[in-house]
Formats: C-alpha cells, sequence, structure tokens
C-alpha cells in the first residue's frame, strides 16, 4: 500500500485547509485509517481515525471541534478537514492505515498502523 497526502501548504491563522490522502496498491476499504502531525522538535501525535465504513471517528482533544475526518472508500481516499488553524497546528501531517481491518475503537498508537505516507508540510502564519 502506498499513500500519498495532498493538500498542505502556507495558511493564515483562522485560515481552513484539506488533506487528502490517496491510497494506492491496494484497497484500504476494510481498515481504518488516521491522521497524525510531528511539529519540528517534538514526538508525532495523533490527531484523528476513521472506521473502515467513515461511520466512526475519533479524535484528539487537540483537535476535536475544529478538524474533520472522512473517507471515500470508493475513491480509496481519506481528508482531514482542518477549521480555525492556529500557529501550534504547523507541522508536518502524515496519514496512515491500521493494521486491523474493521477495528473501531479509539486507537493513538503509532505501532498500530502499518502504511504511513511520506507526509506534508502544513505551516500556519501568525
Amino acid at each position: 500500500v502506498q499513500l500519498e497526502e495532498s493538500g498542505g501548504g502556507l495558511v493564515q491563522a483562522g485560515g481552513s485547509l484539506k488533506l487528502s490522502c490517496a491510497a494506492s496498491g491496494n484497497t484500504v476499504s476494510h481498515y481504518p485509517m488516521g491522521w497524525f502531525r510531528q511539529a519540528p522538535g517534538k514526538e508525532r501525535e495523533f490527531l484523528a481515525q476513521i472506521s473502515d465504513d467513515g461511520d466512526i471517528a475519533h479524535y484528539s482533544d487537540s483537535v476535536k471541534g475544529r478538524f474533520t475526518i472522512s473517507r471515500d472508500t470508493a475513491e480509496n481516499t481519506v481528508y482531514l478537514q482542518m477549521n480555525a488553524l492556529k500557529p501550534e497546528d504547523t507541522a508536518v501531517y502524515y496519514c496512515a492505515v491500521h493494521s486491523i481491518p474493521y477495528w473501531t475503537t479509539y486507537d493513538s498508537q503509532e505501532d498500530e498502523y502499518d502504511y504511513w505516507g511520506q507526509g506534508i508540510q502544513v505551516t500556519v502564519a501568525s
């Protein structure tokens, strides 16, 4: 499975961006997917997770209410809509595929995600 993120860039504080993550090489339709980010000098941080059917989503407290994860199973793509962006949201953002099909429970552990994109930069200017 190969994952490719897109949609990152530079945005002013308070603005919005929508990240996409397209999967290729094999279907991920039966697997939950997640978004993480890593800011300079910090550990990678879990942001959001969505079930295989898109019905169940989990969020970290840092983005709950501002970010929305969604997916288009037919297109093998997962999205992250980011609103009300803050300078502290500046980071490299990664999508990932969970290792267990049909998993629905909140899981923020990196080790439970098998495949990762190479990441995309999001910069929020103050």
